[in-house]
């Protein structure tokens, strides 16, 4: 088992990654303190469904447990069940030293992260994460639900207070997910490790079948990433904005489709390609797009957007982006692979590179 330690200015925390992590969480739970009263364990319906009896059979000893099965998905990230979750916490009489247990994917932990964020200004969360999505989302303190007119538009900055990362729930998945999870490992050896992404190019060609020590130790990479960033700017002021390349064009597909239409992950790898190519308009960036969008391909990803979603239908959407400033469309861009940058964009340079983003299966390849 592998234990990785998050460090920002406001807390320290562990991230729990192997097979049997679960094994971990009641004895970190007894170790907090103030000692937790009680527990809200916030649990996505097909986790609810699937691993129930192997959470339960690792729960702590001390403190009142309560359920709140969530919706899955996307679902799970809107006011309504926001609302409600709040009101299952006051119900079951949660006090300042309870704590607030994410069970599922990067939706959950969103949800259960945000409803810890906010109920009485603040309790202690812990994310045991489900999904291949969740080594990003679990890692790093973002909370939020989706607005209708942008995805985590409504959050916090709220740390946890420890990842528990048990990869055997990983066996569940189906390859719909395992993908929409790939795609954030993609993008942190885009802006991170570019020799990384030529080992991943060389050695990954499918994710029917990925082994599970490979799969953890990218992961792990991942997460490793991710931290060294947070690290140096927790509530994204400056370079945490390089995690959300691909984010931008992504998130506005995501949200015109109407979210959980278009995986988290399925919408970035689409939008990671039109970083890439908007890279190469404006930065000159140097790389093999031929060959990247050959191997997504092969994996399964799609590459352009949906084809009725208009061009102004997703700058409606891009102009809500949390990078924008004076309503200027910032974009993380990259000058080469492994260093990101932050980038205002002119809209007539997007609208060449969204026509160009939708030849990409027949002229590009």
């Amino acid at each position: 088992m592998e234990t990785i330690s998050i460090k920002t200015t406001q807390s320290a925390y562990p991230v729990y990654l192997g097979q049997g992590a679960i094994k971990k969480l009641p004895e970190h739970i007894n170790r907090l303190q103030p000692a937790v009263t009680s527990i809200m364990y916030i649990v996505d319906e097909t986790v609810n469904k699937l691993h129930r009896k192997y959470i339960e059979d690792h729960l702590p000893v001390n403190g009142q447990i309560h359920w709140y099965v969530t919706p899955s998905g996307e679902s799970a990230k809107t006011f309504e069940v926001y609302q409600e979750a709040l009101g299952e916490a006051l119900m079951f009489g949660l006090d300042r030293h309870s704590l607030i247990v994410a069970c599922g994917g990067g939706a959950t932990g969103d949800l259960a992260g945000f409803v810890a964020a906010s109920f009485m200004r603040g309790i202690r969360f812990v994310q045991v994460p489900t999904t291949i999505l969740a080594h990003d989302s679990s890692v790093g303190g973002k909370v939020a639900i989706n607005h209708p007119l942008g995805k985590n538009m409504v959050g916090s900055f709220h740390q946890p207070a420890a990842v528990i990362y048990d990869v055997l729930f990983l066996a569940t998945l189906p390859e719909r997910e395992v993908r929409s999870g790939f795609a954030e490992v993609i993008k942190h050896a885009l802006i991170a490790d570019p020799a990384w992404l030529n080992k991943l190019i060389r050695e990954i060609p499918s994710l029917k079948s990925i082994p599970l020590n490979v799969l953890t130790e990218c992961l792990k990479k991942g997460i490793e990433i991710k931290s060294s960033i947070v690290e140096q700017d927790e509530k994204e002021l400056g370079i945490r904005a390089h995690l959300n390349f691909g984010h931008t064009y992504g998130h506005a597909i995501e949200a015109w489709a109407g979210y959980g239409k278009w995986t988290h992950g399925e919408s970035i790898m689409a939008g990671m390609i039109y970083a890439l190519m908007l890279s190469e308009k404006i930065n000159h960036l140097q790389f093999d797009l031929h060959n990247f969008i050959h191997w997504v391909t092969e994996l399964g990803y799609e590459t352009s957007p949906p084809a009725d979603a208009s061009f102004d239908e997703l700058l409606f959407l891009m102009l809500k982006d949390k990078k924008n400033i004076a309503n200027e469309i910032r974009f993380v861009l990259l000058k080469k692979p492994g260093e990101p940058i932050v980038q205002q964009v002119d809209i007539e340079d997007l609208k060449v590179i969204d026509n160009l983003i939708r030849d990409a299966k027949g002229e590009i390849q």
